[in-house]
């Protein structure tokens, strides 16, 4: 089975054929589902759809059942969480959807995490992280493109001089480097290479 576009967040299963890990769609696998949107839909009361995935949360006055249910707390409604809560021991604690989420300092309303800045994210050396509101993704470096190498999807280096993207002078030769390039003026020029004389 060969999938020329690859398959982002699947596997190839036929010729150009993907089969989508759960929570993606896409000829090539590479698009979010939103859950959210689905019918029946599969959360009683709110939805927030997340990358791949999705959260459920209740409105005021409920908390959150491990089946996605809403179930009445009396308690609950007097707390008024953003995101739904739960009752531990008779104590009221307000829930955030996501991981990437914290309780503010009010105890109720859930504030982004920074994932990027706080060191938590995890991005190989070639990505780099980019901060959404309950989570994060890692996005290619800039000199870098997502591409599909020997079975799996990674950050590649551009190549400027094959792809026609540099800048140099029309007397000077490009050297490709590293997430960059170089520009080297021709036998008899001499400059900077992207101006030769």
């Amino acid at each position: 089975a060969t999938c020329g576009h690859g398959c982002k967040y699947g596997e190839c299963v036929g010729p150009n054929k993907c089969k989508c890990f759960p929570g993606f769609t896409g000829k090539t696998c590479n698009q979010d589902l939103n859950e959210c949107g689905l019918k029946p839909r599969p959360c009683e009361h709110r939805c927030m759809n997340t990358h791949g995935s999705y959260k459920c949360y209740c409105l005021n006055g409920y908390m959150l059942m491990p089946d996605g249910t809403c179930a009445s707390s009396r308690t609950c409604a007097m707390v008024n969480c953003q995101y739904g809560c739960e009752e531990v021991k008779g104590e009221v604690q307000c829930l955030c959807p996501s991981g990437g989420l914290q309780l503010g300092p009010n105890g109720r309303t859930c504030i982004d995490i920074d994932e990027c800045s706080s060191g938590k994210a995890l991005c190989s050396y070639n990505r780099r992280c980019i901060n959404t509101f309950g989570s994060y993704y890692c996005k290619c470096q800039l000199g870098y493109e997502l591409k599909y190498v020997s079975g799996h999807y990674d950050c590649v280096d551009v190549n400027e001089c094959v792809t026609n993207t540099h800048r140099c002078n029309l007397h000077a030769e490009c050297l490709n480097t590293e997430a960059s390039f170089k520009c080297k003026c021709k036998q008899g020029y001499q400059g900077t290479g992207f101006d030769c004389a």
